[in-house]
């Protein structure tokens, strides 16, 4: 609806602006051609006749400075018409038209968030019932709107000029409320009030407050625009001048203060409700004393601070004697209890040995009856171990024994088997070589393979040493058997001697 109100007055000035425009367009022709009518009042009829065949032509004629003082015998047919008038008419029609939006523009009242309106008639004066924020309809020419912010405000005062000078934080609880129209961080006003005594003391107070929107048609037919600066600020300060002088400087300073802000704002509550205002809250901030009575009554503080203190140090020493004694008695008390517990524990461990020598002794005699029976075992068991130790020495040693005769049968046997072998080889040899004499050479050549050297001999064999070589090798070989076979029976003097011989 805001748009729509926008575009209705956007269109309503388009229309008189276009109205105005065709008007001043009109008048702007009839000059222009006026001047040109005077312009050619001045021309021959030759030139006026060229400008005519040239307009035939669609060619423009320039204009000369004559062409003003033409008769208006020499013009043209074009120019005996009369002038083109103001189109008066459509200018009217587009201006009426225009007044139609912006009439439907004004019926169009805009409440904004956080404020509430007021419908004042020119002819009724203030109507009743509150507009809230939103689109509402109204009376074009006759009715308007008043806003009033319906969102919550904070009165201040100050306790003395230093506070009231200093400069408040923006957004802070000074600044100033939207419908007194003050920036922020305006100065508060010092509030003094009189106690009892005489004695004037700053009070530092903050109101919230806002306005109560079903009473704003009261509100704006009765109470001042500036509510907070005319209306709030002259109750808060006659309520708390009227409930001051009912308590002490002491009083308000420490013990009632409390007291004294409930009672104020209660009755600032009641007071701006009948004028339609409604209080959230009374804040008592801070308090600013006289500064003879600060003195005198922060040393008075300072002396009963000083006499609290050394009441209190009396009674925590009387109270550390106390506790000394107690713990005393205490002491005293859990040294009887703990000898006595004593006692009864030596008594307990009595009766406990008296009732366990009855168990003891049997079970001492067990014990050494089993450790004979377990010393017995032991003996027992060793002489045993050495019985089986001696006998299997006895055995290892048959065993060895038998071993031992083994071995040499066997060898004895393998002795006889090889020197039966070696005499049927050279018995086998002997005949060989009887045989075939001519062997002894290839024997003796294998033999002494390592040491032989070739030479030529004669074919006869006379002279040649290979007999006495044979005879030296078989005695050898003969030697050696009979000392290898001594069972035979054969005495070793006979082989030497039989080996001494010649073949």
């Amino acid at each position: 609806m805001l748009v729509l109100k926008y575009l209705l007055v956007i269109l309503g000035i388009g229309l008189f602006g276009s109205s105005g425009a065709l008007v001043a367009y009109d008048i702007y022709l009839s000059s222009q051609l006026r001047r040109l009518l005077r312009r050619r009042r001045t021309k021959t009829p030759e030139e006026v006749a060229g400008e005519s065949v040239a307009a035939a032509e669609g060619e423009a004629a320039p204009l000369t400075p004559d062409d003003s003082n033409a008769e208006p015998s020499a013009r043209g047919p074009e120019f005996n018409r009369p002038l083109r008038p103001v189109r008066w008419g459509l200018a009217q029609r587009l201006a009426a038209a225009g007044v139609l939006p912006i009439l439907l523009a004004y019926t169009i009242a805009v409440v904004p968030d956080g404020f509430a309106g007021v419908r004042v008639s020119q002819i009724w004066g203030a109507r009743p019932g509150t507009l809230y924020p939103g689109v509402h309809l109204i009376t074009p020419l006759v009715d308007s709107v008043e806003l009033y912010d319906t969102r919550e405000q904070v009165y201040t005062t100050a306790a003395s000029n230093a506070a009231a000078n200093r400069p408040a934080p923006l957004g802070g609880p000074l600044a100033a409320t939207a419908s007194a129209g003050a920036a922020a961080g305006a100065q508060p006003e010092v509030l003094t009030v009189q106690a009892r005594e005489g004695l004037n003391i700053g009070l530092a107070v903050s109101v919230r407050y806002r306005l109560d929107p079903q009473r704003l048609s009261y509100i704006h037919a009765n109470l001042p625009r500036a509510v907070g600066d005319e209306v709030v600020a002259p109750t808060v300060a006659t309520i708390y001048r009227q409930l001051a002088p009912n308590y002490i400087t002491r009083e308000i300073f420490a013990t009632k203060r409390e007291e004294l802000r409930l009672s104020a704002s209660n009755a600032i509550t009641s007071r701006l409700a009948s004028d339609g205002i409604i209080v959230r809250e009374v804040l008592l901030r801070d308090l600013k004393l006289p500064e003879e009575y600060a003195q005198g009554l922060e040393g008075l503080l300072l002396k009963e601070q000083e006499n609290e203190r050394l009441g209190t140090e009396t009674e925590i020493k009387q109270k550390q004697v106390k506790i000394a004694e107690l713990e005393a008695e205490a002491q005293k008390a859990r040294d009887v209890k703990q000898a006595e517990a004593q006692a009864q524990v030596r008594v307990l461990q009595a009766k406990a040995e008296s009732d366990s020598m009855q168990y003891t002794l049997p079970l001492k005699q067990k014990q050494i009856e089993q450790s004979k029976l377990e010393a017995q075992a032991r003996k027992e068991a060793t002489l045993q171990n050495a019985e089986a130790a001696a006998q299997a020495k006895i055995i290892d040693s048959k065993a060895e024994l038998e071993r031992q005769k083994n071995l040499s049968d066997a060898e004895a046997n393998r002795i006889r088997v090889t020197a039966a072998a070696d005499a049927e080889r050279m018995k086998f040899e002997a005949a060989v070589l009887k045989s075939n004499p001519m062997l002894i050479q290839k024997i003796i050549a294998e033999r002494l393979s390592d040491k032989l050297q070739i030479m030529m001999v004669p074919i006869d064999g006379k002279n040649f040493f290979a007999n006495d070589v044979l005879r030296s090798a078989f005695s050898s070989a003969s030697a050696s058997a009979s000392a290898e076979d001594p069972e035979d029976g054969t005495p070793v003097a006979a082989v030497q001697k039989r080996s001494g011989r010649r073949p």
